[in-house]
């Protein structure tokens, strides 16, 4: 188990398939900066990968498309704290199937090396990496589909996304000459992961990419893209599906906007028991 960590503030970060030195990419995990217009290669055998190059867009949600809470079941202790559902679990899980499909089509022949991101990204994670068992198992390979291990990476208080990042939990040694795959909850400002793969990446894995259900539309955001992403959502603090306010919400199985009251109702976070 690694001792805490806070990263440096990253400099600008531009999205796209940029590619950097080894060296380079250790001087950013350390505080230093990543510039645009100094890669070192447009070739994938020099160089790493930093950010997304080429992407299946995730399926758009818009705000229209929130649904009513009448019309779904929701646990009695959230239902007066949501404004709407935004997508429900059966959608949420025909999508996961979708990007298990996907993420082995582009590591085929490759066992993975899943790194789950804590705390919200464990319920994405558990639905992923069933689905990623069961199209191996029912494809007759040979090899190992996948490895795993969890990280927690927190930069939120609250509703808002702090700026800073501390990571915590995993021996960043072990990832040296591995495929990993980051599993994210939701990329809103892309604050945490402009941060953490330029870290991951300066202990050698053979590859770094970033699957995350969620992508907010957001003008906070720092233009970072992830590999694989399930949905396109707007600018809303969504809960659910392990996507949580202060710790409350993560037991509900749909993703949905959370409301006035549901805000001034966990604001402390959730209480141990009942008065």
């Amino acid at each position: 188990m690694s001792s805490p960590q806070t990263i440096p503030e990253p400099p600008e970060f531009l999205g796209s398939s940029v590619r950097y030195s080894q060296s380079q990419l250790n001087l950013a995990s350390q505080g230093g900066s990543l510039s645009s217009s100094a890669p070192i290669s447009s070739s994938p055998s020099q160089g790493r990968l930093y950010g997304a190059e080429e992407r299946l867009e995730p399926i758009l949600i818009e705000s229209s498309d929130q649904k009513s809470k009448e019309d779904f079941l929701l646990p009695a202790h959230y239902e007066s704290c949501v404004k709407s559902i935004l997508i429900s679990h059966g959608q949420i899980i025909d999508r996961i199937q979708k990007l298990a499909y996907d993420i082995r089509k582009h590591y085929r022949g490759t066992t993975i090396h899943l790194l789950c991101v804590l705390k919200g990204g464990s319920a994405f994670f558990q639905d992923l990496q069933v689905c990623l068992r069961n199209f191996h198992n029912f494809t007759n390979q040979d090899y190992v589909p996948f490895t795993f291990d969890f990280i927690r990476a927190k930069s939120y208080d609250g509703t808002s996304s702090t700026g800073k990042v501390v990571v915590s939990g995993c021996d960043m040694e072990k990832l040296r000459g591995k495929d990993v795959l980051l599993v994210e909850d939701i990329v809103d400002t892309g604050t945490t992961m402009s941060m953490l793969v330029p870290l991951l990446v300066s202990h050698a894995p053979a590859s770094v990419k970033v699957a995350s259900l969620l992508e907010k539309r957001t003008p906070r955001s720092c233009g970072f893209k992830a590999d694989f992403v399930g949905f396109s959502v707007p600018d809303e603090f969504v809960i659910g599906y392990c996507l949580d306010y202060n710790d409350a919400f993560r037991d509900m199985n749909h993703i949905c906007v959370i409301n006035d009251e549901g805000i001034e109702k966990f604001k402390d976070g959730v209480k141990q028991r009942i008065e």
